[in-house]
């Protein structure tokens, strides 16, 4: 499977063991640990008081039961977030005692309705939850920064909570943001090592923010690349940059990314990894182990999986 001099490729529990829970729960990152997880991945927002939690976006009525909560109807607003309009409720005009009131819900229960089963049972973890389970377990801990331009422009910054939060704990630790500013930042603030995130469309928010004409396809070239190895680490990468798909969702030859990238000694880890066939190419419809085999085989050094029991006995195999 592997090459001899290629590293283990390491397991990254995307938002928790995602396809067995409701995301960013401690139910979920248990479970991941359970299913032999290296990392689990929180991404973090924060509340009105400064307490760093984990949700995929702050805009929570997707995720969670806030709409039957007559108590925070006036809250319901309308915000520009990284230049798209948002209504909803947004996780910074609620107090974290306000915050776990709520209960959690499956952001996509059309794919997974056995996720429903957990309505009304779990609540919205806190980082330093998220760090206790990691720390009694050993498993290495992956957070990213969301939106960090807009929660600066706000003044709940979410840096300087992250390396407080993060000093001391004795598990693995990457860092990751879809932005650049707040890593090479970050940089200058830690030694813990940090993951440029690139997607397959579109900027950087803090670019569009600034005016940089740069995009996401810009920082993938060689010279994009020296770029990021001045501050960060490694790369996290929407596997479509790896192994691109036609317009009938079959995979493509892959591209030379991950050599470009380990020339500049960066990690590349690739993302998400789904068992769904509404996720996969059709060249792995029913067969999603076929993926992973495929991005081990070209010298992945990490992938973010749903289904982190897949990622591990392929890994194994």
């Amino acid at each position: 499977m592997k090459n001899k001099n290629q590293q283990i490729p390491v397991i990254i529990a995307h938002r928790g063991a995602s396809g067995y829970r409701p995301e960013h729960t401690l139910a979920g990152y248990q479970l991941a640990i359970e299913l032999g997880a290296d990392y689990i991945e929180p991404d973090l927002v924060i509340s009105k008081d400064g307490v760093l939690i984990a949700r995929h976006e702050n805009e929570i009525s997707q995720t969670t039961d806030i709409a039957e909560h007559p108590e925070f109807a006036h809250l319901k607003t309308t915000k520009i977030i990284d230049g798209e309009t948002i209504t909803g409720w947004f996780t910074e005009d609620l107090t974290l005692a306000e915050i776990k009131t709520l209960t959690v819900r499956e952001r996509i229960p059309e794919i997974r309705p056995q996720n429903t089963a957990y309505h009304g049972c779990l609540t919205i973890p806190t980082l330093e939850e998220i760090i206790k389970l990691a720390t009694k377990y050993q498993v290495g801990i992956y957070p990213e920064t969301k939106h960090p331009s807009y929660f600066q422009s706000i003044s709940l910054p979410l840096e300087l909570p992250l390396l407080k939060a993060l000093s001391g704990i004795k598990v693995p630790i990457f860092i990751q943001s879809f932005e650049v500013t707040n890593l090479q930042e970050l940089s200058q603030q830690t030694d813990l090592p940090l993951i440029q995130l690139i997607n397959n469309v579109g900027k950087p928010y803090d670019f569009v923010v600034s005016g940089n004409l740069a995009t996401y396809e810009d920082i993938i070239t060689p010279i994009g690349l020296k770029k990021v190895a001045e501050y960060a680490q490694g790369i996290g990468v929407n596997k479509n940059l790896i192994v691109p798909r036609n317009e009938n969702n079959q995979i493509l030859p892959p591209t030379p990314l991950i050599k470009n990238a380990h020339a500049e000694n960066l990690l590349v880890h690739a993302w998400t990894f789904r068992n769904e066939n509404d996720f996969l190419p059709v060249d792995f419809y029913n067969y999603p182990e076929g993926e992973y085999e495929l991005f081990f085989e070209l010298g992945i050094d990490g992938v973010f999986s749903d289904f982190t029991d897949t990622a591990v006995m392929v890994k194994n195999k």
